[in-house]
């Protein structure tokens, strides 16, 4: 099976008082491609992550990971190939120490309990935590939360890393590291953000949602260099292909 591709094919997504947040969205995304969703607020992108691991169920159309659609009876492998990364880190740490929050999905796998301790320690070392382990997560910084957040998707090994806005409130240097972890993780990518310039360092393919529909998908260079799209789309160029402007 070729798990790691994932396929939108004609989603639609309609809140309960009828307000159509997603209409015929499609794309297809390949293993080991890092893409951006990019779009002013209200575009549709949280919405359209939260049905790549079955947290929203479409109103018409299909997800497909890898060969088979996400439907109730495949949600759970489905889970384990897509690790969504949620906007607020607070979202996703609930248990009393950073090591419970990291063996949570792994436990729940029915994993054996060594297993469970090896994946734990790898993620947190992977993402420049190991020595939180013991921690609350109430008492880490923004920048730890998230990459604790990462780890707990990692120790359950997905092949597919879905993040939601993952550089907000994150100061410069705590930014910077997680660009850098980021660029670290070579499965496939799928990141929604208003940080342009994350998604040019990160992204080599970015799609543009605009009102719930998808109005271009292409390289990130050339769709950031359309300022005519961007401006129709409420968007800006980053600031690293904006044009300097130097004093007398």
């Amino acid at each position: 099976m070729s798990h790691h591709i994932v396929e939108v094919r004609n989603l639609r997504y309609a809140y309960p008082d009828g307000t159509e947040a997603l209409s015929d969205v499609s794309f297809r995304i390949h293993h080991g491609e890092s893409v951006a969703l990019v779009g002013a607020n209200g575009a549709g992108k949280s919405t359209l992550l939260l049905h790549l691991n079955g947290c929203l169920v479409p109103s018409a159309g299909e997800v497909r990971i890898g060969d088979f659609p996400l439907t109730p009876g495949t949600l759970s492998e489905v889970r384990r190939t897509v690790g969504m990364v949620f906007q607020d880190p607070d979202d996703q740490l609930f248990m009393p120490t950073v090591h419970d929050d990291v063996a949570f999905g792994p436990l729940n796998l029915g994993l054996p309990v060594d297993e469970v301790e090896a994946r734990v320690f790898s993620a947190l070392d992977t993402v420049g935590c190991g020595g939180l382990d013991k921690r609350p997560p109430y008492k880490l910084s923004g920048g730890e939360k998230r990459s604790v957040a990462i780890a707990t998707v990692l120790a359950m090994s997905p092949s597919i890393l879905v993040l939601d806005e993952p550089s907000s409130n994150l100061d410069p240097r705590a930014r910077r590291q997680f660009i850098n972890l980021l660029k670290e993780f070579k499965h496939t990518k799928i990141i929604a953000s208003h940080d342009l310039d994350l998604v040019l360092d990160l992204c080599e393919r970015t799609i543009v949602l605009q009102q719930g529909r998808v109005r271009a998908d292409g390289p990130t260079r050339e769709i950031f260099a359309d300022d005519q799209l961007l401006e129709e789309c409420h968007l800006e160029r980053p600031l690293s292909m904006q044009p300097r402007v130097w004093g007398d």
